[in-house]
């Protein structure tokens, strides 16, 4: 995972709609939170989209832009979003390189077993590149709501 202060490196991906993306196109004036998820549609990914998606106007009120980023095809980005009406911007790094990057992508267990898979976290960036927040291996639960209270909301 990125350190809190450390420039990020600069990075091109594709959202939804194939639109490649650079972190000048997506952040708000003061920064962009950026978090990674596993897979459209599941349940706990859901949750998180949601909560980013009911907050969305109170981070924009205080300058920061909201994306999520999972390894999901382009198509099943537009699908989520069409049935959980979201309203930013999710990157389809299925190369997984944005992923690697952020420190977004390690190990993961699960029912003992032990696989190579996106952990949920989230970085906030500043407008000027640096990383003002990292949130490593985030649980759902009121994740959004301490995001924003962090950034003063």
């Amino acid at each position: 995972m990125l350190s809190e202060g450390k420039k990020i490196e600069t990075f091109s991906v594709p959202d939804e709609t194939g639109k490649v993306r650079k972190f000048a196109d997506l952040t708000g004036p003061k920064g962009l939170v950026l978090y990674f998820y596993p897979k459209d549609n599941t349940p706990g990914c859901t949750l998180e989209a949601q909560g980013f998606r009911d907050h969305l106007a109170a981070f924009k009120k205080l300058g920061f832009a909201v994306a999520g980023v999972s390894k999901d095809s382009q198509k099943s980005h537009c699908s989520f979003i069409e049935k959980q009406a979201l309203t930013f911007t999710l990157l389809s790094d299925t190369e997984g390189k944005l992923c690697e990057a952020f420190g977004a992508w390690g190990e993961k267990k699960n029912y003992g077993k032990s696989y190579m898979g996106i952990v949920r976290s989230t970085v906030v960036i500043g407008a000027d590149g640096k990383v003002f927040k990292v949130y490593p291996k985030v649980t759902v639960k009121g994740h959004v709501e301490q995001v924003l209270k962090d950034l003063g909301g």
